[in-house]
């Protein structure tokens, strides 16, 4: 007994051995995990903004509102949150693999030799019952169980489940990725919507100036003083900044209606309060040191996890080439009577087959699939990398944006400052026949863009604020 058992143990291990020697070599690569130890900017800090609960950091009320609904009717995100349960339950059917499958037996039939068969021609003499003879169709009855499993020796129905267990924790990932963007995006559309609202309030204080212009430029005209060309001249300008009214308006209509289908409802007016938006100020974002980029970017912690996966999934794939231990067996009565069913040993069955399986002839599609995981493992490995790479450069880029809408705001406040003054200067000297209408025009039309431009980096200064809390991978939490 103890020499079969050996020698059954000393089979196993050469046959493993040999296949084990079959199994290609694969050129391999792991991640590098290196990066700066700073940004090297001013912006620099041990302190880290992204830590913040975005209910922390967005403090308008407005806002806050619309990031809220969002959270909780977005169909992405739901559609999102669907796809977590899924990648659940696939590691909950990867975990039923590796475990006995029990099944439970019921049966009843009956079934009918032929006289002429084997079976058939046999003695017609019921043992159990003497002097009686048995019956031509004979009842069967049948109650049971069966188990079948695959020995997990290689452990490759484990590391299936480890890798399932991965790529559900990257999909949770992707989720938080998700919902920091959700954020970031209605934020965007949010203070787009704001500086629309303002632009359009600056182009009618324009018209008024211009019409008012106007109106001086006819009556000189009518005193021969002006030529036509003039009133012309600002006809034209005036019609081109109405005409220009119905553009933005068109732009505040998409924009609302961006953030409703962010929001996930049919279109609505956003709550809003445009008024308070020149007086908006950015404050300083906190960026930490690169190393807090692994823990706080979910799309750097999702290709982490997806690079784990993909190792694990070369370990599956190369168990393929290995021998498969199943077990089968059954346990339980069978008779043709009902009274008999539970009698025994009389009535009982069982049987127990354990058996190896391995791949001998045709072994490509194997192969292919063992090529086909370690390529999307060094796959893996490049996307974690430019991953972290990306992560990095956009902190670095939203630090730089910081500081030069910072100066370049200062420049256009005075910019827009001087021509504000600038427009009741040149009329004065226009009705006082010191300077001529072309000036006026070109003042007020200067005035007018130098105004626009300042809410739009106002805009951009809201929106560096939002990217770089984004970029530091804030807003999930």
């Amino acid at each position: 007994m103890f020499r079969s058992r050996l020698f059954y143990y000393i089979v196993i291990c050469c046959i493993s051995l040999f296949f084990t020697g079959c199994i290609p070599s694969l050129v391999k690569r792991d991640a590098t995990k290196k990066y700066p130890a700073s940004y090297n900017t001013s912006l620099d800090s041990a302190n880290n903004t992204a830590m913040l609960n975005w209910k922390q950091f967005i403090t308008d009320p407005y806002l806050t509102a619309l990031i809220d609904t969002a959270l909780r009717n977005n169909q992405a995100l739901n559609i999102m949150i669907q796809q977590i349960t899924l990648a659940q339950q696939e590691v909950r059917l990867r975990k039923g693999k590796y475990l006995p499958f029990v099944n439970i037996i019921a049966g009843a039939g009956f079934d009918k030799e032929g006289q002429y068969t084997r079976l058939g021609s046999v003695d017609a003499t019921d043992e159990i019952m003497p002097g009686k003879p048995i019956p031509t169709t004979l009842p069967d009855f049948l109650l049971g169980a069966s188990v079948s499993w695959q020995v997990d020796i290689w452990k490759q129905l484990r590391n299936a489940r480890k890798s399932a267990t991965y790529e559900f924790l990257a999909t949770n990932e992707g989720r938080k990725f998700m919902v920091t963007n959700l954020v970031a995006e209605i934020s965007y559309a949010y203070y787009e919507l704001m500086a629309l609202d303002n632009q359009l309030n600056i182009l009618k204080s324009n018209i008024q100036i211009q019409s008012n212009a106007l109106n001086i430029v006819t009556l000189q005209k009518a005193a021969g003083q002006v030529t036509e060309l003039a009133v012309l001249r600002f006809q034209a300008e005036v019609r081109k900044n109405q005409s220009r009214q119905y553009y933005i308006q068109q732009q505040i209509i998409q924009t609302q209606n961006r953030i409703n289908f962010l929001v996930g409802r049919y279109p609505q007016i956003p709550e809003r309060n445009s008024d308070t938006f020149n007086q908006l100020t950015p404050d300083t974002v906190y960026s930490g040191i690169p190393s807090q980029l692994l823990e706080n970017r979910p799309d750097v912690k999702q290709a982490e996890l997806e690079l784990e996966a993909a190792k694990l999934n070369i370990k599956v794939a190369k168990a393929n080439f290995l021998p498969v231990f199943n077990i089968t067996g059954a346990i339980g009565f069978e008779a043709f009577n009902p009274k008999y069913l539970l009698t025994t040993p009389e009535s009982m069955l069982y049987n127990l087959v354990g058996g190896l399986v391995t791949p001998f002839i045709n072994r490509n599609g194997i192969k292919a699939m063992y090529y086909s995981a370690n390529a999307k493992q060094i796959q893996a490995v490049y996307n974690y990398e430019r991953t972290i790479l990306q992560a990095y450069t956009e902190v670095v880029n939203q630090q730089a944006k910081i500081t030069n809408l910072a100066n370049s705001y200062n420049y256009k406040a005075q910019q827009v400052d001087a021509l504000s003054r600038s427009i009741e200067i040149s009329i004065n000297l226009f009705k006082a026949a010191r300077a001529d209408y072309v000036e006026v025009l070109m003042t007020t039309r200067d005035a007018l863009e130098s105004k626009i431009e300042l809410v739009e980096t106002k805009k951009q200064q809201m929106n560096a604020r939002i990217q770089m809390y984004q970029v530091l991978g804030g807003g999930w939490r």
